[in-house]
């Protein structure tokens, strides 16, 4: 079964194919703006569309490396890239709509309201974060840093992951929204457990 699956991932298909399904939440929400299907306020759900799909999209990204060694299947790796890249197109999309929608594109009233309200600054700070990472993600990025400084810069998507969870818990506690935020911290907790104990074992083996 494994071998099958294997040979799914190495299918010269499956990247396109990831590509579109990638794609799929965006075109949702851009189809559901255009036929004023997003609700009673379609600024505020398309927002929150593209926030959602940017967390699930980097969450993803960070499972790639556990699935992949506890499922024995080296071939998910050629998706993180992709995945992560995507997650940032997201965030952007989600920036920008922000910007747009709520606050008119005004700089004045952007900077201002990512000072008044803590979760914006959350949110801004996880963007910034996002922005070396998705530019340091191409081959010769990784040749001109090197190995070992490409991946102690990309070790910023562990920060940058507790960063957009904060910024989502206090997103939705001004709602007393807490049932969702507790799923993407219990995930992310084991993801980020999985990674402590793989940096342990490998010490105690050196």
């Amino acid at each position: 079964m494994r071998r099958v699956i294997s040979g799914w991932l190495l299918h010269p298909a499956a990247k396109p194919l990831l590509f579109l399904l990638c794609l799929a939440p965006l075109a949702s929400l851009v189809w559901g703006a255009v036929t004023q299907t997003l609700g009673a306020n379609p600024a505020e759900a398309l927002i929150r569309g593209l926030g959602d799909w940017t967390l699930r999209l980097l969450w993803l990204t960070l499972a790639i490396t556990p699935l992949r060694q506890l499922a024995g299947l080296p071939a998910l790796l050629r998706f993180r890239r992709m995945l992560g890249v995507f997650a940032f197109a997201y965030a952007s999309l989600h920036l920008l709509a922000y910007g747009w929608l709520d606050m008119g594109l005004d700089p004045g009233d952007i900077l201002h309201d990512i000072a008044k309200r803590p979760f914006i600054l959350m949110g801004f700070c996880a963007w910034l974060l996002m922005l070396p990472l998705a530019a340091t993600s191409f081959n010769r990025a990784i040749k001109a840093l090197g190995g070992k400084r490409w991946q102690a810069l990309h070790r910023l998507v562990y920060l940058l992951a507790l960063v957009a969870l904060a910024h989502f818990i206090w997103m939705r506690a001004g709602k007393q929204l807490f049932v969702e935020p507790a799923i993407y911290g219990a995930i992310l907790a084991v993801l980020l457990s999985w990674r402590l104990w793989q940096r342990r074992r490998q010490r105690g083996q050196g």
